[in-house]
């Protein structure tokens, strides 16, 4: 096996923490952008009522994205994003600068914030055009407003230090963000009330101590919006629950990684998925990551993998990106390709050496950073896909995996 030993940088979002345990995946992303000392800490210690980002009157005093999940009415949970200055300068501040521009990937509302004594800058209008080009919802917000005598044609006037206006800014995003119903739905609309699932959760040295992984918590909780119930096993019990339902289940929803076994101990008229498979349908990219799962048939000796997580976590002896996916590429392919792993929030900009990428179900991402990475694979010709996608297919059940999905749309499988 041959490993590459570059690894992608990542975003530290490890202090996203809030009594409310909504997933970040799950909260609209709210980015706070503009020139140094235009008040961005400030406003964001205003909309959250915390002191969350470190405010000082000298310049560049945010170095890193400062990340703040909350519940924001009336649109309700959001994680707001403090960022460097546009106008930072030198070897770290292009750096900073960068960084910042990452944070679009994920931004569903993007403020701009402009001192109003200063006016829109180069700096500004250059990043409003990024804005509209990237699709981004976006505000401008002058700050200051309390030292101004008389307010710009355009735009929203708040002050950070008084709180004038923050209030109105705050109905002011959730009306730009938009207030229609969310239509996603992981599993239920596969589902009808009184419908029984069959979960198969492994327990085991990756499993987190005294919790489910996120799909698996998402999972049932859209199983029993449905009105179905979910029963839940380890793969050794698989069998056994089974036997013991007085009638077939109507579905069985897997972990990727014992496809095998589980497709074995399932009578072939009942339908079997994955979480993974169907985090590529949640996330929007089911369709993709079908097409994309051929590219392993071409893959050589040499050529270069990216597997990608969209989280950051201790790494197992076994685990699944860097360890097992790996070894099932290899028996799959017989060649010795070369790997390159990202986590977290990183992932490569420059994605033309890559033969494929193969990224995780994404749960831990908010929709618009898939939607750039699947975007970016697109745009670079790179064939990508998705773990369940890719383990069910090197195991020859792609087919029966992703059936349940294909019904619901009443289409035939094409992926094949």
């Amino acid at each position: 096996m041959t490993y590459n030993a570059k690894s992608t940088k990542t975003d530290d979002l490890s202090a996203i923490s809030s009594l409310n345990d909504t997933p970040r995946g799950e909260r609209l992303h709210i980015g706070i952008f503009g020139k140094r000392n235009a008040g961005k800490s400030s406003l964001l210690n205003a909309i959250t009522g915390q002191a969350a980002a470190v405010v000082s009157q000298i310049k560049g005093t945010t170095t890193d994205p400062v990340f703040k999940a909350m519940e924001l009415l009336p649109i309700g949970p959001v994680v707001l994003i403090d960022t460097p200055g546009i106008d930072d300068y030198g070897e770290l501040g292009d750096l900073r600068i960068e960084r910042t521009k990452n944070i679009l990937r994920k931004t569903n509302v993007a403020l701009l914030v402009v001192d109003i004594l200063e006016g829109l800058a180069d700096e500004d209008t250059e990043l409003i055009k990024t804005f509209e080009e990237t699709g981004v919802k976006y505000l401008v917000v002058y700050n200051k407003s309390d030292l101004a005598k008389s307010a710009p044609s355009e735009g929203f006037c708040v002050s950070a230090e008084t709180g004038e206006n923050i209030y109105a800014l705050k109905e002011k995003i959730a009306q730009i963000s938009g207030t229609e119903a969310e239509t996603r739905r992981l599993v239920a609309d596969l589902l009808s009330p009184g419908d029984v699932v069959v979960l198969v959760v492994p327990i085991d040295s990756a499993a987190p101590k005294g919790r489910l992984i996120l799909p698996q918590q998402q999972a049932i909780r859209d199983i029993l919006e449905a009105g179905a119930a979910a029963l839940v096993a380890q793969p050794a019990g698989l069998a056994g629950t089974l036997k013991k339902l007085n009638a077939p289940p109507k579905l069985v929803i897997t972990d990727s990684q014992v496809f095998e076994q589980v497709s074995k101990e399932t009578p072939r008229d009942v339908r079997l998925t994955s979480f993974s498979i169907l985090m590529a349908r949640y996330k929007g990219a089911f369709e993709q990551a079908v097409r994309g799962v051929k590219a392993l048939d071409s893959i050589k000796d040499g050529d270069k993998i990216l597997i990608s997580e969209g989280c950051t976590h201790r790494k197992q002896c076994d685990d699944i990106g860097t360890v097992k996916m790996p070894k099932w590429i290899e028996k799959h392919t017989g060649a010795k390709p070369v790997y390159e792993f990202s986590a977290g929030g990183g992932f490569p900009q420059d994605l033309s050496g890559f033969k494929m990428i193969i990224h995780c179900g994404g749960c831990m991402l908010n929709n618009r950073e898939m939607d750039y990475r699947h975007r970016a694979a697109g745009e670079a010709n790179v064939p990508i896909t998705n773990y369940g996608v890719a383990i069910s297919y090197m195991q020859g059940i792609l087919e029966r995996c992703t059936a349940p999905i294909y019904e619901l749309a009443g289409t035939k499988n094409h992926g094949h």
